[in-house]
């Protein structure tokens, strides 16, 4: 994660002055990672630094901070009472609209004091910014440093019905994917779309496989079977990351035949997942929703768990 500047113009766009609450280190043990952070106003908050005593009495403090910016320490078990055991920093900044506005929208670096950027801050920054590779969230000779979040990755759902409206419903408060949603007309989405979801109404849905990005995952479920089979037939003729079509085993079949009729070879036609999420969780479409976004996910984690097991 990084920092999310969409999130926190779209605060203060509601709220007027924001603070913003990001960890910016730990020792031992800590209830979420460095980079994690949340959004404080006179009435209320977003996101979370990992809930709890340490939550609680961050976000009060916030509420009434007065400098533009300012580092604060805290032992999680002595100070706060907490079981973690750790200990966090916790980097505080007061924005305002315009304040927002002169942020970077690729790296940000700042402090709590008014000193000089160090060498050891600049150099990262022109290391990052030179070769396009965004640095880890950290705070180094007092200075908080962190990317400005982009999602990395893409996912199209094909189809707004019922089970459409529940993956969206699951999937766009993750702040890692970008969700395209497309079906055959305005109509067919609802009247509030979640922020961050682009709708695409197309009469000719399969039209649109080529413009998606080859990277790109795609989870089919239109109301239309003929539809389904056309979408997977040209997927296998584009290039992506997942697909995943809804459906049972028969219509599996069926489709792995005629997509072999279409010239596709048994090799292709296995790229794509069908059934999709997790049958012993019901046909309810948040249940659904719930077992596609864990397979979705889980391959994202493991990345995760390897990286934090080879540290």
């Amino acid at each position: 994660m990084g920092f999310d500047l969409e999130a926190l113009r779209e605060a203060v766009k509601t709220h007027g002055r924001v603070t913003r609450v990001v960890i910016a280190a730990i020792k031992g043990s800590s209830p979420r990672e460095v980079g994690a952070a949340m959004l404080v106003w006179p009435d209320g908050q977003s996101g979370t630094i990992g809930g709890g005593t340490l939550e609680f009495q961050a976000a009060e403090a916030a509420r009434s901070q007065s400098l533009p910016a300012r580092l604060t320490h805290h032992a999680l078990g002595p100070e706060l009472g907490q079981c973690c055991g750790g200990a966090v920093s916790l980097f505080c900044e007061v924005f305002d609209m315009k304040t927002v506005e002169a942020l970077d929208d690729t790296v940000i670096a700042r402090s709590a004091s008014e000193d000089e950027t160090p060498l050891s801050v600049k150099r990262l920054l022109a290391t990052a910014r030179g070769q396009g590779i965004a640095p880890e969230p950290q705070l180094i000779d007092g200075w908080m440093v962190e990317p400005v979040h982009k999602p990395t990755r893409n996912l199209w759902i094909w189809g707004a019905g019922h089970v459409g409206r529940a993956l969206v419903d699951v999937l766009s408060p993750l702040p890692d994917i970008a969700i395209t949603w497309v079906d055959t007309g305005p109509e067919r989405f609802p009247a509030l779309v979640p922020k961050g979801v682009t709708t695409v109404p197309a009469a000719k849905p399969a039209e649109l496989v080529r413009h998606a990005p080859p990277n790109a995952e795609h989870l089919v479920l239109t109301y239309s079977h003929n539809l389904d089979l056309e979408l997977c037939n040209r997927l296998l003729s584009h290039d992506f990351r997942f697909a995943g079509l809804i459906g049972s085993a028969t219509k599996w079949a069926r489709f792995r035949s005629r997509l072999a009729a279409l010239g596709h070879s048994p090799e292709q036609i296995s790229r794509i997942t069908c059934p999709i999420g997790d049958p012993a969780l019901g046909k309810h479409p948040q249940m659904i929703a719930v077992g596609v976004a864990a397979q979705l996910l889980r391959p994202a984690r493991q990345t995760e768990l390897k990286k934090d097991l080879s540290a």
